[in-house]
C-alpha cells in the first residue's frame, strides 16, 4: 500500500526545492538537489516525479500564502477606497524583495513543460476574481450611498490590478521602490473619488466619545 503523502513536508520541500532551482538552475541533477535538501533521491521523486511537479507545488503554495496575507490586510478596512489602497500595498508587501520568485516559478514551469500552469493560474485568477468583484461591488454601493463619486467601478479595479502586476515586473527589472506610486495612486485616483459626504462618513469616529464629566461644584462658603 502506498504511504499517504505528508502534505506539510511536501510543502516545505517544494519551497526549499524551488529556491535551490532558482539559484542553481533547473538543469541541476535530481541527486544533487536531493543532497542539498537533505533527503534521499527516491524520497524527492516520491513527492515530485519531475521538477515541473515541484515548481507547480511551490507556485500553488505561494499564491495561497499571498491570498491569506492580502485578505488579512483587507479585513481591517470596510471603506471601499481604503480597501483598494490596502490591497495593492499588501500584495507588494508580501513579495517585497522577493518579487523574482513568482516570475521565476511561472517561467520555469513553462520551461519544464508544466501542463498544469494554465490551470494553476486560472484557479488563482478565479480566487482573486471573487475579490475583484467584491471590490467593484463595494464601489457601486458607495456610489448608491453617495459616498463615492460616479465612476466605472470595474475599470477602477482593473486599473489597480494592472498597476499591481506592472509594478511587480518593474520591481524585478529595475528595483525601483513602489511607495511613491502607491501614494500617487491613492492621492490622484482613489481619494478624489470620495465625495464630501464620504469624507464626513470616513472621518466619523467608530465609537461614541464618552460624555465629559461635569465640573466639580465649588465648596459652599467660598
Amino acid at each position: 500500500m502506498a504511504r499517504p503523502p505528508d502534505h506539510e513536508r511536501r510543502r516545505e520541500l517544494a519551497r526549499r526545492g524551488a529556491s535551490v532551482l532558482q539559484r542553481e538552475g533547473i538543469e541541476i541533477p535530481v541527486a544533487r538537489l536531493a543532497d542539498i535538501l537533505g533527503v534521499k533521491r527516491p524520497t524527492l521523486l516520491y513527492h515530485f516525479p519531475t521538477y515541473g511537479h515541484l515548481l507547480e507545488a511551490a507556485l500553488e503554495d505561494l499564491l495561497t500564502e499571498q491570498a491569506t496575507h492580502v485578505l488579512a490586510r483587507l479585513s481591517v478596512h470596510r471603506d471601499a477606497l481604503r480597501r483598494l489602497d490596502a490591497q495593492i500595498r499588501a500584495v507588494h508587501a508580501f513579495h517585497d524583495g522577493r518579487e523574482d520568485r513568482i516570475v521565476f516559478l511561472t517561467q520555469a514551469i513553462a520551461a519544464t513543460g508544466g501542463r498544469r500552469l494554465p490551470a494553476i493560474l486560472a484557479t488563482a485568477d478565479r480566487v482573486f476574481e471573487a475579490h475583484r468583484r467584491d471590490a467593484a461591488d463595494r464601489l457601486r454601493q458607495g456610489m448608491a450611498e453617495g459616498t463615492i463619486a460616479r465612476c466605472d467601478a470595474d475599470a477602477v479595479v482593473a486599473l489597480v490590478r494592472a498597476v499591481t502586476d506592472g509594478l511587480m515586473v518593474q520591481r524585478v527589472l529595475t528595483g525601483q521602490p513602489m511607495g511613491a506610486v502607491h501614494d500617487l495612486l491613492r492621492d490622484s485616483l482613489l481619494e478624489p473619488l470620495r465625495t464630501t459626504k464620504g469624507t464626513r462618513h470616513e472621518k466619523r469616529p467608530s465609537a461614541r466619545p464618552s460624555a465629559k464629566r461635569a465640573a466639580p461644584r465649588p465648596p459652599r462658603g467660598t
